[in-house]
């Protein structure tokens, strides 16, 4: 094991932060139990308020972002890892204020880490990451509430990014019929298809102030888009539907009415994936492994290097990332 590795490391400037691929030791780690030789990461919408700073998401300066890495134990004093175990960690302020997933090394307690399922390679798991992870939970959600495939159509919204890729491959493959919601609407028609979107319908008839009450239409839905998006899909669900509130990229406020959750009984559920208990961690991971279609996985997946991670920031803020990105850190 060498002591020396490749990160990118951001550090805090008068003009206000920078990134930098540099050269540290294993010294340059903060503490923990187990330390992993990182094969790959990600990069997620938070990942991107990290790089461009446009969000305060760092809090220690300098630091490694990246809130998800999967690799292989190097060396472990925790009882539940030994070296070569093969994990994957989302989230637990890694990359906030922990050093994260952007590097060859990470070093973290051993508590926050899950093992590999043996049906998914480490580039898998970071083709999943945080993004497919919160799918998942978003779906298991639904499944929670009674949201049954025959029950009627299920929404997703932001329908070409990270999550929302996710959500339709694991939706459609479980049987429902899923509507895709995406402001690229005509440009990723065919992607979303693909994926298993049965019909895909333009975000802006979501985006305008939401009436109280709108016509039925939704039996469930998996949102990342929070605001008025949100607000409006509440007001199209059906009696006893669900949703899955899992993001906020047009914003965190929700100007809506509560005559949906009184006159039809819909149940909003809120999806948090950075602190979430341990065994609802190991059966996401698990439900991934068996129910993910690996081909629609491969379609919706591209490939980056650290030093692609200044730009992929911004354009994922700005709507430009397709699906998910695999970050090859070895």
């Amino acid at each position: 094991m060498t002591d020396t590795f490749r990160a990118l490391r951001l550090h805090k400037t008068d003009a206000g932060q920078e990134a930098r691929v540099e050269t540290l030791t294993l010294d340059d780690l903060m503490d923990g139990d187990v330390t992993v030789r990182v094969e790959y990461s990600t990069i997620n919408f938070k990942d991107g308020l990290a790089l461009t700073g446009r969000s305060p998401v760092v809090r220690v300066w300098p630091l490694i972002p990246g809130i998800d890495f999967a690799g292989v134990v190097e060396t472990s004093s925790h009882a539940g890892f030994h070296p070569g175990d093969r994990v994957v960690l989302n989230g637990y302020g890694v990359g906030e204020t922990h050093h994260g997933g952007y590097a060859q090394r990470a070093r973290v307690k051993g508590d926050w880490l899950v093992k590999l399922p043996d049906a998914l390679s480490s580039a898998q798991a970071m083709a999943i990451g945080t993004a497919g992870y919160t799918a998942m939970l978003s779906v298991l959600a639904l499944e929670r509430q009674g949201v049954t495939p025959d029950a009627g159509e299920v929404l997703v919204t932001g329908a070409a990014g990270g999550v929302g890729s996710v959500a339709i491959a694991l939706l459609s493959r479980l049987g429902y019929r899923v509507v895709a919601s995406s402001r690229r609407a005509e440009s990723e028609g065919a992607y979303l298809t693909g994926l298993g979107a049965t019909e895909v319908i333009d975000a802006a008839t979501l985006q305008g102030p939401a009436r109280p009450l709108a016509k039925e239409r939704w039996a469930g839905a998996v949102d990342s888009v929070g605001s008025h998006t949100l607000a409006n899909v509440i007001s199209q669900m059906r009696y006893s539907g669900a949703v899955a509130a899992c993001g906020l990229a047009q914003g965190l406020d929700l100007p809506g009415s509560v005559a949906p959750f009184i006159l039809r009984g819909v149940v909003l559920a809120g999806i948090d994936s950075v602190m979430r208990p341990m065994p609802d961690r190991v059966e996401a991971w698990g439900r991934l492994a068996s129910d993910l279609d690996l081909g629609k996985l491969e379609a919706m997946t591209s490939t980056a290097t650290l030093e692609d991670l200044p730009r992929l920031g911004g354009e994922i803020l700005d709507g430009k990332v397709r699906g998910r990105v695999v970050v090859a850190v070895k």
